[in-house]
């Protein structure tokens, strides 16, 4: 063999394992890509499960404060109702505090 079939088989080698360390990086590219197609997968399944399940408990809450406010305002309403009111004490006060102060009008 001579130089220059010598220096071909090189270059012909090269070129082989240049071919070669190309496949190899496309093949881990499209691992990757893989990859991550299949942990986005994932990941947007289990987001929207626990978007599920935030919601649902956010209505529940929402509906259980909305009973909660409806029964104290029920309750709030029926104490009101059973006050008496007292419109001569009130007159009666209301006249001190505004007329019969020192003997001077207060308006």
């Amino acid at each position: 063999m001579d130089d220059h079939e010598i220096l071909q088989h090189l270059l012909s080698l090269e070129n082989e394992a240049a071919a070669l360390v190309d496949d190899a990086q496309a093949e881990a590219d499209r691992r990757v890509a893989e990859g991550e197609k299949q942990s986005r997968a994932l990941y947007d399944e289990i987001y929207a499960k626990e978007i599920e399940t935030l919601e649902t408990s956010l209505a529940e809450k929402i509906a259980l404060t909305r009973n909660n406010y409806r029964e104290q305002l029920e309750s709030y309403h029926n104490e009101i109702k059973t006050v008496r009111v007292n419109t001569e004490a009130f007159f009666s006060l209301a006249e001190k505090f505004l007329f019969q102060r020192n003997g001077k009008c207060q308006v």
